[in-house]
This record gives C-alpha cells, sequence and structure tokens, in this order.
C-alpha cells in the first residue's frame, strides 16, 4: 500500500536518447495503493505503439521506454486515463545557463516539495488519529457484553459514522474512480467491506429490531450470530478504516526507511564552498563552482566536489561515499571524492568535476536505477495481483449466494462476504520486491557495492566462476618496494635507502618513482640530499653524485655477492623488477621492485571460494608475475598474456561449459571481457569505459567488497522469497477461512494491515544487514605468506 499523492524530488528524471532510438522517460505516479495498480499502468502504458514500462509501487516511479514520436505527454495523458495522476519533471536547465534566479528557484520548489510531504503525513496522521478515538469506543462495546448499557447500540451507531464515512473517504473516492475505469484494486474491495458492514448495521438498527432497548450482543471470534439475535457489525465497520489506516501509516514510515541510504547520499552534497582564486577567498553557492577552479576544505567539512590535492596533508573520512572501513591519508596530488570529511588539516582542492559529472552523482544515479527494476518473481506477482481483485469480488459475490442459498440467515452470508472482501490483500505482493531492493541497493551503497538493478542481484546470487584482472584489481596498480636486501657488512639499509633515493628523484620512470617514494616513507618524511651530475641512461639506469659519493641505481650486471644474488633469484621467481644499487662502485643494496597485492585481495578470494566460486586468474601481464600473485592467493587456474579479445574467448569458453561467470576488471582491456559474462564487475578506481560495461561497481576499489556483494544478493533474494512466500500463503489460508464462515470481519481486517507492514518490516532488516567476517583461515590468508605474496610486473629501464 502507498500514499496516493505523486513522488517528487530529484528521483524524477527525464533521459532522452538519440531520435532513431528509444527514450526513457521517468514519470511520478500518484494514487497507486496495491500491486493490481501497478499492473493496470503497466499494461495502460503497453498500448501505445513501442511502449514498454515498470512501474514501482515502493518509488511511485515508473520508467517508461518509447519512441521518440510519442511525446511524454502522452504517456501523462495514458497514466491519468487509467484513473491515476502523473507528473513529468522540468526540463534540465544547463549549469551554465541557470541563473542565480534559477537556483533559488530549484531550492525553493525542493522546500514546498518537503513541505508539502510534511503535510500529507501530517494530514494522514491526524485521520488515523481521528479514527482510533472514535473506534476504539465502539470496538470495546462490541467485544465486551458486560460494558454493553441501555442504547449502546445507538452511541456505537453515531461514533460509527463520520469513521465509515469520513475516515474510509480516500477508499470510497479512489474506487468510486476505478469504477469510472471499470476496474477494481484493493480500494474497491475496502470500500465494500466497510459500506456493506455499516449498511448492513443501519439496517438492522432501524429495520430489523437491533435498535431495541436493552438489546445485548455477544461476541465471538466467529462472525456467525446466535439463532435469533440481531446482530450489528458496527466493529468491522470502524475496525477496516482503523486497521488498514494503521497499516499503511507504519508501512510508510518502515518504506521511508527502505531509502535511507539513498537520502543520506543526497545529503552528502555541500551546499557552499569557499573558493579561492586572485579575488581572495569567498563563499560560493556550490552550483557555481567551476572545473579547474580551487576550493578550502577545512577540518569537519565536507569536500564540495570531486577534485584532486594541490596543498596541505589530512585524514579523509569516506565511508559515507564509499564504504572505506578507515580514515584514508591524502596529500599533494591525491584525488578525493566529493562528500568525503575532511578529518585533519586544512585542504586546498581543485575541482576536477561538478554537478551530475561527481562520484556522488553517478553513485546516486546508479542507486535510483537500480530501484527502478524488477526482479523476475516481482513480474510474477504483479501478473497475479492484475487478475486477483477481480477473482477476489467474484469469490465474494459467490459466497454470498451460496450462503444464502443454503439456508444461512442473511447476516451470517453477508459477514462472509464482508470477510472475504476484506482479508484479500494483493497489497504484500506489490511490496515483497520493491522494498527489499530499495533496502538492499541502500545498503549496498553504504558498503561500496553499486548494483544496477535486481537482474544483477539474481545473476550474483548463481556465480559459481569469477575471472579477476591482476593490474589494478588484485594489486595496486602502481609500482611499491617489495624487499630491500643490504649486504651485512655495509652501510645500512637506510643509509643505503637514502643515497638511493636521492638519486632518483631526478628520474620520472615508475621503477625510480617507487624508490623515491619508499625512501620517504622509511626515512619518516626526512629530506632527501640534493643529488648533481645526474645522468639517466635508457634500459640501465641513474646515476649521480650524493653527499661526494658515486651512486648509481640501475639493472644488475656482472658478479654480486651472494646475498645479493639470492635476493636477485627470489625477486625474479616471484615477478619483481630487481633494482641494484652501488655505492662508489660496490654493489650494497637490491631493490625488488614491483606492483604489490592489495591487503584485501587475500581476505576477498578465500571468502569467494568459501561461498563456492571458483576464482580464476586472466591476466595481460608475463608469466612470473601473474603466477606469483596466484601462488600467493592461492588460484589455482592462471591465464597470462591475454589480450582483450582473450579475456573475452576465455569467458566464452568458461559459460559454454555451463559456469555462470561473473568477471572483474578496471581497464579498457577488460570492457569485452565484463560485458561478455554473466556479470560484469567494474572496480570504482577503474576506466570509465571498464565502469560502464559492468553491472556492479566495487566502489571503494577493493575487491573484497565482491564477497560482501555476493552474500547481500543472496540475502536478499532469500528476503523477496520469504516475502513472496508470505504475501501468496497468507491468501491461500485466509480467503478459504473467510469463505467457509471461519473469520471475523474485525480479525481479517488486522489480518490484511498486518501482512503488508510485515513484509516492509522484513525487507528492512536489510538496512542493518552487515558483512560478517569468514571464520578459520585459507591459503590466500596474508599473514601466512609474507613478502612471498607480493608481486607484480617486471619491466627493465
Amino acid at each position: 500500500m502507498t500514499r496516493s499523492e505523486p513522488a517528487t524530488g530529484p528521483a524524477i528524471r527525464l533521459a532522452t536518447g538519440p531520435a532513431t532510438g528509444p527514450v526513457v522517460t521517468d514519470l511520478a505516479v500518484g494514487g497507486m495503493t496495491c500491486a493490481a495498480c501497478v499492473r493496470r499502468v503497466e499494461k495502460k502504458l503497453a498500448r501505445l505503439d513501442g511502449v514498454t514500462a515498470t512501474v514501482n509501487l515502493a518509488t511511485g516511479l515508473a520508467r517508461v521506454s518509447h519512441p521518440a514520436e510519442v511525446a511524454p505527454q502522452d504517456l501523462v495523458t495514458a497514466v491519468e486515463q487509467a484513473g491515476y495522476q502523473a507528473a513529468l519533471p522540468a526540463p534540465p536547465v544547463p549549469e551554465d545557463d541557470r541563473t542565480a534566479d534559477d537556483r533559488t528557484a530549484d531550492d525553493r520548489t525542493a522546500a514546498d516539495d518537503r513541505d508539502g510531504s510534511r503535510a500529507v503525513a501530517r494530514q494522514e496522521r491526524e485521520r488515523l488519529l481521528v479514527t482510533a478515538l472514535l473506534s476504539v469506543p465502539v470496538l470495546v462495546l462490541s467485544m465486551v457484553p458486560a460494558l454493553q448499557f441501555r442504547n449502546w447500540q445507538w452511541l456505537c451507531f453515531a461514533l460509527a459514522a463520520p469513521v465509515a464515512v469520513w475516515s474510509a473517504r480516500p477508499f470510497h473516492e479512489r474506487a468510486l474512480r476505478n469504477l469510472r475505469h471499470s476496474t477494481a484494486t484493493m480500494d474497491t474491495l475496502v470500500s465494500l467491506g466497510v459500506l456493506a458492514s455499516f449498511l448492513w448495521s443501519a439496517y438492522a438498527l432501524f429495520l430489523g429490531g437491533a435498535g431495541e432497548p436493552g438489546m445485548r450482543m455477544p461476541f465471538t471470534l466467529l462472525p456467525s450470530a446466535p439463532d435469533g439475535t440481531a446482530h450489528v457489525y458496527l466493529e468491522a465497520a470502524v475496525s477496516v478504516p482503523l486497521f488498514v489506516l494503521t497499516g499503511r501509516f507504519l508501512e510508510a514510515r518502515a518504506r521511508r526507511g527502505t531509502g535511507a541510504a539513498l537520502r543520506s547520499l543526497a545529503e552528502l552534497a555541500a551546499k557552499e564552498v569557499s573558493v579561492r582564486d586572485e579575488r581572495g577567498e569567498r563563499a560560493v553557492p556550490i552550483g557555481h563552482l567551476e572545473v579547474g577552479q580551487v576550493f578550502l576544505v577545512r577540518p569537519g567539512e565536507r569536500v564540495a566536489t570531486d577534485g584532486r590535492v594541490t596543498e596541505g596533508s589530512s585524514a579523509v573520512d569516506l565511508s559515507l561515499v564509499t564504504g572505506e572501513s578507515g580514515p584514508v591519508e591524502v596529500g599533494p596530488g591525491s584525488a578525493l571524492v566529493g562528500g568525503a570529511v575532511n578529518a585533519g588539516g586544512l585542504l586546498l582542492v581543485r575541482a576536477t568535476a561538478v554537478g551530475a559529472d561527481t562520484q556522488l552523482a553517478r553513485i546516486t544515479r546508479l542507486v535510483t536505477d537500480a530501484q527502478a527494476g524488477k526482479a523476475r518473481a516481482q513480474r510474477l506477482a504483479d501478473a497475479v495481483a492484475g487478475v486477483f481483485v477481480p477473482v477476489v469480488l467474484a469469490v465474494a459475490v459467490t459466497v454470498l449466494g451460496f450462503w444464502l442459498g443454503a439456508g444461512a440467515d442473511p447476516q451470517s452470508a453477508l459477514t462472509a462476504c464482508v470477510a472475504v472482501l476484506v482479508v484479500a490483500c494483493p497489497c504484500a505482493l506489490g511490496l515483497a520486491t520493491p522494498t527489499a531492493l530499495m533496502a538492499a541497493t541502500g545498503r549496498g551503497a553504504q558498503l561500496g557495492v553499486l548494483v544496477s538493478g535486481p537482474q544483477t542481484l539474481e545473476a550474483l546470487r548463481h556465480v559459481d566462476t569469477v575471472v579477476l584482472d591482476k593490474t589494478g584489481t588484485l594489486t595496486t596498480g602502481h609500482m611499491n618496494v617489495a624487499r630491500l636486501t643490504t649486504l651485512p657488512d655495509g652501510p645500512g639499509q637506510e643509509a643505503v635507502l637514502r643515497l638511493a633515493g636521492a638519486v632518483e628523484q631526478g628520474s620520472e620512470h615508475p621503477l625510480g618513482r617507487a624508490v623515491t617514494a619508499y625512501a620517504r616513507r622509511t626515512l619518516s618524511g626526512q629530506p632527501l640530499p640534493a643529488v648533481r651530475d645526474f645522468t639517466a641512461t635508457a634500459g640501465s639506469g641513474v646515476n649521480g653524485t650524493v653527499d661526494g659519493r658515486t651512486v648509481e641505481v640501475g639493472s644488475p650486471e656482472g658478479e654480486l655477492p651472494p646475498v645479493l644474488a639470492e635476493a636477485l633469484t627470489a625477486a625474479e621467481t616471484e615477478g619483481h623488477t630487481p633494482v641494484l644499487v652501488r655505492v662508489d662502485g660496490r654493489a650494497e643494496a637490491l631493490i625488488a621492485v614491483g606492483d604489490l597485492v592489495r591487503p584485501g585481495s587475500y581476505r576477498a578470494v578465500d571468502r569467494l571460494r568459501r561461498l563456492g566460486i571458483r576464482p580464476v586468474l586472466a591476466t595481460g601481464d608475463r608469466r612470473a608475475p601473474a603466477q606469483a600473485v596466484a601462488d600467493a592467493l592461492g588460484i589455482e587456474e592462471v591465464h597470462a598474456r591475454c589480450a582483450p579479445e582473450d579475456k573475452a574467448a576465455l569467458v566464452r569458453r568458461l559459460r559454454e561449459d555451463g559456469h555462470r561467470v561473473a568477471v572483474v576488471g578496471d581497464g579498457v582491456n577488460d570492457a569485452a571481457a565484463l560485458a561478455g559474462a554473466d556479470l560484469g564487475i567494474a572496480m570504482g578506481s577503474g576506466t570509465d569505459v571498464a565502469i560502464g560495461a559492468a553491472d556492479l561497481t566495487l566502489v571503494r576499489g577493493d575487491v573484497e567488497a565482491l564477497a560482501d556483494a555476493v552474500r547481500l544478493a543472496r540475502r536478499t533474494l532469500g528476503t523477496i522469497r520469504t516475502n513472496l512466500v508470505w504475501a501468496f500463503g497468507y491468501n491461500a489460508v485466509t480467503v478459504p477461512l473467510a469463505m467457509v464462515g471461519l473469520l471475523n470481519p474485525m480479525v481479517a481486517a488486522a489480518a490484511m494491515s498486518a501482512s503488508s507492514v510485515l513484509v516492509v518490516c522484513n525487507s528492512l532488516r536489510l538496512r542493518a544487514w552487515q558483512p560478517s567476517p569468514v571464520r578459520g583461515r585459507g591459503r590466500g590468508n596474508e599473514h601466512r605468506h609474507g613478502h612471498g605474496s607480493r608481486s607484480g610486473k617486471a619491466g627493465a629501464r
């Protein structure tokens, strides 16, 4: 069940494609209350030539794909002809063309939308409170015969009348509108149930003898009344609106909780930013910030937009944006994500993306798009709900006719008929999947996992093989020092590293930068000495004079001392690039440089294996570094020297062998394999091409999040199955009980309302889902492998 007003706000989106292709339009649809409404809107839109639509009951959005010649206004008209309200978003205005008045107007509109939503919620709450105050005395007097004083039934009638008319007015209005469009929904059932109970009670009071002073009416959970007793059903007339309104109120609050993650993402966007330029420092609205401008981020402030640090160093909390568990140290040259919180010092940041191009905006769009889809099970549920209400109406009429024909008294026959109308509930069918999906996609975004829709969750649940790229996926993608070996009788590690780092300051080679960065980290930020007479020889290395000593750093040549020779053999075995350091012509140290394995890769591979998923390594790198990484992580199947077409062919072969294959990658060379797999998974730190070809994105760039995604997918689909079993099972049990006269209409109303609330609350549990650690240690545990686990791609200079 959903509120009847149209959805508003930033979730409404209009996306247009090329003139020759389909156009995708998102409509805000109001007035839907159950899955039968969803089915009717979809069928009405589908009658237009070339139009397909997916309607989400929980979000109130319809995503429509239609030819360019079908105008968006035609879609609105079709929805209105079905008896519902529809709204189109305002056409987007380019940021460059937006004036200050435009932005002020947008802010005012957003504020009006929020005020309107709060006003509707307040009206619903007031209606529920008034209904409860009027209904409770009627229920107490009807259920407790000892409290039934002289003429109590007339007091109950006076209290029940406003409930049956005013409190149930939304149901009556929607039922009448449905009747005008020759359709029926859950509101039709509720309206008929309330009117039948109240009108029969009025008849019994005025014409049937129930209005006599001193009348007593015993209460029973069964609907039948004692023979010869004039019975009124005012308790059913008030309990149905009371319980349904209560259920909708609780359901709406719970449903708002399922979308809390998406709202929290939207709230991360800064409203104002401090810009520093030739005119000094000034505060400007975030909409005025342009790419290339420098802005300040003070301690405790949010980063206004994506950018790169130009000055300052600090620790940045990315947990709300990417799911990164701990603060990340940043300095000059570090990339920052808009929405992150500066936990340390003052930062100067140059904007690299603004508005809809930021990572936060892309995350929000992905989550919104994911919530617009439907799982296969939900499509089946909506199809059933489309014929459910007419079938229930037919069953109710049949039950009334059967009991009257069997000689039952009219009030017992009517009671069974009302119970059938009230207890039948297609609401739970419509909410089973979208509420679970909203909660799961929001929770996934908080954990750094973005899914493109329910089809991704379904595919992820069945994956049994995952093809992993090496560079940038399992490894950091950057050269780092893996090991430093020095002679026992030499000057020592720090002294050698100080000299080597100083010489490499003048080098632009990745190996040189890795050595210099490692030296600075190891020496705790101590300044490196200056180098004189620096020269670089292509394919060999660099040399220069540091503190009066001649230092050479380059490829190992000639005979080496035994300690360094052993280190050279180990580096080559592990796929590292060996760098020899000579001081005054004497070999003093050997540095093994390589692309280090990400710390989370060990746990990720181990957890995937425990989840029954076989890891396969496929990389374009040489065999030696690829095998070293595979040995470190415990991956048995390795494919090295893979061109993009080789990766795609590998995926194709695995699928032909009957495997459900997922591919994890981060580069342009992975795009073909990502697109050809059952499920493409991109690293959030990867290229836009890879992310665009993927079905799932690991925002924080940590492959360990994949294991979390698998478990979340399995939990989500388990929750959806539970919801659907309950929704179908509830009706399969309660409708027959009502048909045979074993269900009181008041109990039926409570059960019907509880069914929808239970479905939403069960979905809401996904918001608190936590990725539990896997017990035990596998082959891929990093503590076991130590230095030998680090590997990378070699490259001589």
